[in-house]
């Protein structure tokens, strides 16, 4: 039977839970755990859910590479004819590895250097998001340096309230990103008489776990008041960029769709000529992925009873950064009552938990899915207490292929070098 789980291609079978049909207890036993675990056939139908949406509507879907930068997803994008939204000359090294085309790729940031300027530029790279009246003149010297012109946006803070966690949220005013709403026109201006700047579009995001259209909405309204003022003034827009930020299920949540999500924003600009683009990241893996987890002892406590499990919050870092939820669920649930745990990690930390108060018929050595790990799981893994990452693998119907090799000590140990 399908399970009532985040996870569209999680289902349970006689062996224990499986993905696309591959028993996840077979994936262990393979590559053992700690291990992140994609599906495929999910990353699939979440981009095919965007393109169906957006229907014959000149527009590009561009994957926020931050949300899991790993070469195998990156690929399966790419190979779906995905554009892709970078923040680091890293993430675009990534994108090229992994077959994407760099004319289909929009660099964000708030720090852009001039080294990653200029591989950008020999890249040819669609466009820059620019953040700030700074990072202008910095990309204009750059690219006049190389006798190049910019291709250029401006992301632009509307001032819209995403109704987010605070962390997360990212077009307000306070917030560090982009360029105030009612400093946009003249940037613009600015950059129109700029010899090695060439304005290509505009750019807006609100912020990340977007559960309600309305804000969005609200912030294209803003947006497109603003291009038609630009447009009054001669200068034209290529694109207009809507961001990402649609939310996912984790625990009750109740997202829309891609169609109901962008059908407000599709109406208002119903007619017009520029080209849409959306960065979505984390409704595109957060629900193709789970971390893959072996308990390795049961404490019981006079307050509280632990599971300590194998991984920690240098693996998944959301809940303990963000006192996030992630649904956790056993491989193969044993037929006893369940005991109430704290789902914790071996990491020297009070706050190394991946879960409070998780029912759970379980024993030591069981397996244990933490789902919805897809988005911002292993981007935000570190090394901390010396703890080689996860492995990743790649769920493709009955194969499962390596994406990323578990790290060794040899591999944290290499760069570094003791006194003399």
């Amino acid at each position: 039977m399908t399970l009532a789980l985040p996870v569209p291609t999680l289902t349970a079978g006689p062996a224990g839970l499986t993905l696309e049909g591959v028993a996840l207890a077979d994936i262990a036993a393979q590559f053992g755990t700690p291990t992140y675990v994609y599906s495929r056939a999910a990353l699939t139908a979440a981009f095919n859910a965007y393109q169906q949406a957006l229907g014959l509507r000149k527009s590009l879907v561009c994957y926020a590479v931050k949300a899991n930068s790993s070469l195998g997803i990156l690929s399966v994008f790419a190979r779906l004819g995905a554009g892709f939204d970078i923040v680091s000359g890293g993430e675009l090294a990534r994108v090229l590895a992994a077959g994407g085309d760099a004319g289909k790729v929009i660099f964000s940031g708030v720090g852009k250097t001039r080294d990653e300027m200029r591989y950008a530029l020999e890249s040819g790279i669609g466009c820059f998001n620019v953040e700030s009246a700074a990072e202008l003149d910095r990309l204009n010297e750059v690219a006049a340096s190389m006798g190049k012109r910019a291709p250029i946006a401006f992301r632009v803070n509307p001032d819209v309230n995403p109704n987010t966690h605070p962390y997360i949220s990212t077009g307000l005013r306070s917030n560090k990103f982009g360029v105030a709403f009612t400093e946009a026109l003249d940037l613009y201006r600015k950059a129109s008489k700029l010899p090695n700047i060439e304005i290509s579009g505009i750019d807006c995001h609100i912020g990340s776990q977007l559960l309600d259209p309305a804000p969005m909405a609200e912030a294209a309204d803003k947006i497109l008041g603003l291009v038609d003022q630009l447009a009054s003034e001669g200068i034209k827009l290529d694109h207009i960029d809507l961001g990402g930020g649609l939310g996912i299920r984790y625990r009750d949540e109740e997202p829309p769709t891609p169609t109901e999500y962008l059908a407000p924003l599709l109406a208002r600009f119903e007619g017009r000529d520029e080209a849409l683009c959306f960065e979505p990241g984390r409704s595109l893996v957060g629900n193709a992925g789970l971390l893959l987890t072996r308990i390795e002892y049961l404490k019981p406590g006079v307050e509280k009873n632990f599971a300590i499990i194998d991984a920690a919050m240098n693996d998944l870092a959301r809940p303990a950064l963000y006192d996030a939820y992630h649904e956790i669920v056993a491989v193969a649930p044993r037929n006893v009552p369940a005991t109430r745990y704290e789902v914790v990690g071996p990491i020297c930390e009070s706050g190394d938990f991946l879960g409070h108060d998780r029912d759970l018929a379980v024993d030591t050595g069981d397996l244990l899915a933490i789902l919805s790990a897809g988005a911002y799981g292993m981007t935000m893994s570190s090394n901390y207490n010396t703890r080689p990452r996860a492995a990743e693998v790649l769920v493709d119907g009955s194969e499962v292929h390596v994406i990323r090799e578990r790290e060794t000590l040899e591999h944290l140990l290499k760069g570094e070098r003791p006194l003399p």
